[in-house]
């Protein structure tokens, strides 16, 4: 593998709880789950549904060393952890990341709570991997590998979430959801992870006229993201974290709008491959 390597690839785009048939194949229904190789180093962010076939794929190209990041713990940023091959193999070693609760809850006490009963029929003592648990706050900057830079925003979310700005090589990939927007306003904290971008990864879970029926939910739009991606001078703009409920036909119609207003913007999708 090139030690030039970054690479981005989407095992779960969808936001909410995980969808399925034939009205959601073509992008997919796993939940929140993005794979960022750095070089030889593996890194998951957000363990959504689409954590299963991430860590089968670990699996097969025999990681040993893997680390899981956290955004938030909402349940479709978790649901798919007691599911994560990885942690029942004692040959690996797996670094688990949170910081939207810092102060309130560690991360060991997050997944420890997650992973049993009466919400899972086991604990986490049946865990063979070599699991460390990372506690950071918003704000600080991690470098969980040589050459790998993190810097960490708090997000504008019902309980918080963290937005991560990683640095590799020369080159920037913002993830930046679950977010809200407030109209008129560009957010300060998107435009700064943005700036000079070669990916963003944005929520872009409503449209502008359905943004007043949802106040509160902490979520965006690909209108607003696009915009402040043109201002920031990002490169790429991927709309992420989808409706539940938008189909293939509807998510197809908002990529074209999107393509029209940001010529580097596109819709993720299950399975899809990234080069930075």
């Amino acid at each position: 593998m090139s030690n030039d390597l970054f690479q981005v690839k989407f095992w779960g785009v969808r936001g909410s709880i995980p969808v399925s048939g034939p009205e959601f194949d073509r992008y997919g229904g796993n939940t929140s789950c993005i794979e960022i190789r750095c070089g030889e180093h593996r890194m998951i962010f957000d363990a959504g549904s689409g954590l299963r076939e991430a860590g089968l794929s670990l699996l097969a190209d025999e990681v040993r060393d893997v680390d899981l990041f956290f955004s938030h713990c909402h349940y479709d940023h978790i649901i798919g952890l007691p599911f994560f091959k990885a942690i029942y193999y004692p040959s690996i070693n797996v670094n688990i990341w949170s910081g939207h609760l810092d102060g309130k809850m560690s991360t060991r006490e997050m997944v420890e709570q997650f992973i049993s009963p009466p919400w899972f029929p086991v604990k986490t003592d049946i865990c063979q991997a070599t699991m460390n648990f990372r506690d950071f706050h918003a704000g600080q900057t991690l470098t969980p590998h040589k050459g790998v830079e993190m810097q960490t925003y708090m997000l504008n979310h019902p309980g918080g979430a963290i937005g991560y700005r990683i640095h590799w090589k020369g080159r920037i990939v913002a993830l930046i959801y679950d977010i809200e927007h407030v109209p008129g306003t560009h957010d300060p904290v998107a435009l700064e992870m943005m700036k000079d971008a070669d990916l963003v990864v944005y929520d872009c879970t409503y449209n502008e006229d359905e943004m007043q029926r949802f106040k509160g939910f902490g979520h965006s739009t690909w209108q607003h993201g696009t915009e402040l991606a043109k201002m920031a001078g990002a490169k790429r703009f991927a709309l992420f974290h989808h409706a539940p409920s938008r189909t293939d036909g509807q998510l197809a119609v908002m990529e074209s709008e999107a393509q029209a207003a940001f010529a580097g913007a596109f819709a993720a999708r299950d399975n899809q491959v990234i080069d930075i």
